[in-house]
């Protein structure tokens, strides 16, 4: 490999203006207390550095086929739906403003529970139905750059991240 390749479709060089820590309530959607949030602090950019706490319940969301055109639809997803108390180990992911000026959540998290008497840890996308017990707070770094920017993705069909 030359210096010529490169594995990279794109690179991008930001600085973080802020921190943002929010402590979220008791039984709320972890995902929808992220947007409210996001919205309150005014974020239109940044990234996921840290989220941690307890959840009542958790849905992961993974795929379980690729298509040939990566053009992902349900079918081709596991939902899996954790009814027992989880506690969240990590939560990855970045914020984006879209056209319309909504701003897009792309955020992944990893979290434990305790079957059969053994530690269990899942980890996949996050969506709708994750449900906050105590301690949850989400660590964002804040990005102000016009430039990053969610939009659609014709060649995926999906929300992408655009700088």
């Amino acid at each position: 490999m030359g210096l010529d390749s490169t594995f990279l479709e794109k690179t991008g060089s930001f600085q973080i203006s802020r921190i943002v820590i929010g402590k979220l309530k008791i039984g709320v959607d972890l995902l929808e207390g992220v947007k409210e949030l996001v919205i309150k602090e005014g974020i239109r950019s940044g990234v996921f550095l840290s989220g941690l706490g307890a959840l009542q319940k958790a849905v992961f969301r993974n795929p379980k086929v690729m298509p040939a055109d990566f053009k992902m639809r349900d079918e081709y997803r596991l939902f899996v739906e954790i009814n027992r108390p989880l506690e969240m180990v990590s939560f990855p992911g970045w914020i984006a403003t879209r056209e319309n000026g909504e701003p897009e959540i792309h955020a992944h998290f990893t979290a434990s529970t305790v079957m059969n008497d053994q530690i269990v840890t899942l980890g996949g996308h996050l969506i709708p139905g994750t449900i906050t017990s105590i301690k949850c707070a989400v660590i964002i770094g804040v990005i102000e750059d016009s430039r990053i920017k969610a939009a659609l993705d014709p060649n995926v069909n999906q929300m992408e991240i655009f700088f």
